[in-house]
């Protein structure tokens, strides 16, 4: 398996089936999910500054098998987006990889905080920003996606000294 960072041709439409097929599966997400994930990450690749913004993909033979992207809202504050491993991929460190990344190009850029937004069935996902220093700083339970959710705001404050 391989990391590429970089926004390459065809990198979304993989990223945006894996987040509607695996989220679906796992999580009983509907379509609405899907359109969100398509539409937020358009307007990604739309705007995307490599001086404020990184995106990452995991290869496995030729298939995209995850991603990651740090989109800079502005000169202090990031958004980490779109953080996903295949089923298969998971337990072997790659989600410690990909994260790593992405924090260091924050560090890199001196962001000085990183916000995500999850939903609370991502435990998974939620221990492992918790490894890395996220704290949980807000939470609202709405119709969302095919159902009741409780969407989870996670902040890290880096220290670029």
């Amino acid at each position: 398996m391989q990391i590429h960072e970089g926004l390459r041709l065809g990198d979304l439409g993989y990223v945006i089936y894996l987040h509607g097929t695996l989220y679906g599966k796992e999580y009983n997400l509907d379509r609405t999910f899907e359109g969100y994930v398509a539409a937020r990450l358009g307007d990604f690749a739309i705007q995307f500054d490599p001086q404020k913004d990184f995106f990452a993909v995991v290869e496995d033979g030729g298939d995209i098998v995850g991603s990651i992207a740090i989109n800079g809202v502005n000169e202090d504050n990031a958004l980490l987006r779109w953080f996903l491993l295949h089923p298969d991929t998971r337990g072997k460190g790659l989600g410690k990889q990909l994260l790593n990344r992405a924090l260091d190009f924050c560090r890199e850029k001196n962001f000085k905080t990183v916000d995500l937004w999850t939903i609370s069935e991502l435990k998974t996902a939620a221990h492992l920003y918790r490894q890395f220093g996220f704290q949980l700083v807000e939470e609202n339970t709405k119709e969302l996606w095919g159902g009741a959710r409780t969407e989870q705001r996670y902040q890290l404050h880096l220290n670029n000294v």
